[in-house]
């Protein structure tokens, strides 16, 4: 009966949750997220390439590397601006493009995914530029002192354009969403100048796309002065909640919540990364950005698969090497066969719906207790600088020890990794030691039937 009375509940929160992330602005987001994987690993490798001299303390390496290599520390950041120092522009704008896409086939009407992408791009550049209300007229500013430099109202440094970098994808994101709306908005009224059928596609479609990047053009530049004449802009309005959710999220408790979330959800059988990763991905991707500047961020980059989710969700890469070795039930050493090698690449489907993990209340503990473990000791190690701090995002299918040293370009990231392999082990063993001699006892027992 008490079984019979859980049912409703899980499906309930089930329903719930796979309603909140087939929302459109979510499957956006997701695309947003996946697109700039990419961008952050390239951005990486040359970051790592800055910074050998601190990894390997050698004088002879040293010397090799400023002799060589180093000589072309400046082409390296080059590169690095152009992937890492323009993420609100490719975050946003392929989340702007993938928008305006889904209510384009879902809405049949007739939205130019391009279209909103180059809208979207037009609104976040009317307002980069830092402005000021002086003498009555909106004047650029124009200052220059030690930590900041601003010309024509564009802050710039060796690092690139300021707001365009990760600083801005949550501008960026509020900007793609209005940009959209509004575009969706003038469509469905027929807010367009429509051309004749003769004329080519592409001349149609620019054409169809004036009215509305006008009514966006003045929509945000009326916001964006307004604020102005009240001593602010838009910018620095919207970045206070998103350092607000920021600071939180970079907390042991903000940390720790976002880590049970994930496991949470995945019990249901929702894949709880996606979901919640929408959330925090411009956060991490900030705090990225902010700590290759000199911040000191431990959520940024990737930590959840670089110390955290060591044989994906739920920890479980020395689950797996246990259940190839030492399981004695035949249903866990079969799934111990099957899954020990996309463990090393952190994947484990086969154990989330193998097992199973999904809605077997035996397991609910250590998938949850184990992330939870593993992710408090990698706060412990980056917090007290026993670690350095994450400066690069290592792609999330990196094995153990080796997603730690490209995350934070060091041999200790290395070891927190197993370390935090280990400890998440030690919380899973009593309890797939319990469960395998369940399973070997049912085996037994059917054998004995048969």
């Amino acid at each position: 009966m008490a079984e019979e009375g859980k049912k409703p509940m899980k499906d309930k929160i089930t329903k719930i949750v796979g309603k909140f992330a087939s929302t459109r602005f979510v499957r956006a987001i997701m695309d947003a997220g996946y697109s700039v994987i990419s961008f952050s690993i390239v951005g990486a490798f040359f970051l790592i390439l800055t910074v050998l001299p601190t990894v390997i303390r050698n004088p002879g390496f040293t010397s090799f590397y400023n002799s060589t290599i180093g000589r072309f520390d400046n082409l390296y950041q080059a590169v690095y601006n152009a992937t890492m120092g323009i993420l609100a522009l490719v975050f946003s704008g392929t989340f702007a493009y993938s928008y305006t896409k889904i209510y384009r086939d879902e809405e049949h009407i007739n939205l130019i995914p391009v279209n909103g992408l180059m809208m979207f791009l037009m609104a976040f550049f009317i307002t980069v530029p830092e402005l000021v209300w002086q003498n009555g007229t909106v004047q650029f500013l124009t200052t220059f002192t030690k930590t900041k430099m601003v010309a024509g109202g564009y802050e710039a440094s060796t690092s690139g354009i300021y707001r365009i970098g990760a600083v801005g994808i949550f501008i960026g994101l509020v900007l793609a969403w209005l940009t959209v709306q509004i575009y969706r908005y003038t469509i469905k009224h027929n807010w367009q100048i429509k051309m004749p059928a003769s004329v080519p596609s592409g001349v149609s479609n620019s054409f169809s796309a004036l009215i509305p990047a006008a009514c966006i053009a003045v929509v945000v530049a009326a916001i964006n002065v307004a604020l102005v004449m009240a001593g602010t802009d838009l910018f620095k309005i919207l970045f206070i909640p998103f350092s607000f959710i920021s600071n939180i999220a970079d907390t042991w408790w903000g940390f720790l919540i976002i880590i049970f979330l994930i496991h949470f959800l995945w019990w249901f059988g929702i894949h709880g990364a996606t979901i919640i990763s929408s959330f925090y991905t411009p956060i991490v991707l900030a705090n990225l950005a902010e700590n290759v500047k000199g911040a000191y961020h431990v959520f940024a980059g990737d930590p959840v698969n670089a110390f955290i989710n060591i044989g994906g969700s739920g920890a479980t890469f020395g689950v797996a090497i246990w259940l190839l070795l030492r399981a004695r039930s035949a249903q866990l050493k079969e799934i111990g066969k099957v899954e020990i090698v996309p463990a090393i690449f952190n994947i484990n489907e086969p154990l989330i719906f193998g097992l199973p993990i999904v809605y077997n209340a035996n397991l609910l503990i250590p998938f949850v207790g184990a992330p939870l473990v593993s992710g408090l000791i990698a706060y412990l190690g980056i917090v007290t600088h026993l670690v350095p701090k994450i400066i690069a995002q290592q792609p999330w299918p990196t094995p153990i020890g080796l997603s730690g040293l490209i995350a934070t370009a060091s041999w200790q990231g290395a070891v927190l990794s197993i370390v935090c392999a280990i400890a998440a082990f030690l919380v899973w063993y009593p309890f797939i030691k319990h469960y395998d001699n369940v399973l070997l006892k049912q085996e037994k027992e059917a054998a004995a039937q048969g």
